[in-house]
């Protein structure tokens, strides 16, 4: 069983859904892949799980880097959240391009090189907006490139976290 509940951001309403897990979406209403993991049982339910999310959110929003991760729930494919996990590690406040994302992960896979095309698409499919910070992934040449909740969104989110570009010269 999924549960949801709703966050008004700055920027627009918010979907959270969960599961026994931890925090399994975080989606802009309207975006691109809206609520694509969801099943089709779910209720509408306050949890502790969104009190700790919607508190992040709120210390996010305000200006600061929150000290904490509520738990996460990702479900995508091994290649998704391998990109996923290289997300969370961008600082706050930093960019990284999709390019260095592949050449990371084809290191870390023994390989000559990676598709930055493929790492688009798995930083596209992120279900955990924000909170696994897909806004903080640039084309190569500093553009701000490729985001579901929209490039004004990302570019909001860069600035209210003063953000320093990646390969912008």
């Amino acid at each position: 069983m999924q549960y949801t509940t709703f966050y008004e951001s700055p920027i627009g309403r918010m979907l959270l859904a969960a599961d026994d897990a931890g925090l399994t979406g975080l989606w802009f209403e309207g975006q691109k892949y809206f609520a694509r993991c969801l099943g089709r049982e779910t209720e509408e339910k306050e949890l502790p799980i969104f009190a700790e999310a919607k508190r992040w959110l709120d210390i996010y929003f305000s200006g600061k880097e929150p000290d904490f991760t509520p738990p996460l729930h990702f479900t995508g494919t091994d290649f998704q959240k391998e990109v996923w996990d290289i997300l969370c590690a961008i600082p706050y406040g930093q960019t990284m391009t999709y390019g260095a994302i592949a050449d990371q992960l084809a290191t870390k896979r023994g390989l000559s090189r990676m598709s930055a095309q493929a790492v688009g698409g798995a930083v596209g499919h992120n279900n955990l907006s924000i909170i696994v910070p897909c806004h903080r992934v640039v084309g190569s040449d500093g553009s701000l490139t490729g985001y579901a909740g929209g490039i004004e969104r990302k570019t909001f989110l860069l600035n209210l976290e003063n953000a320093k570009i990646s390969g912008a010269s």
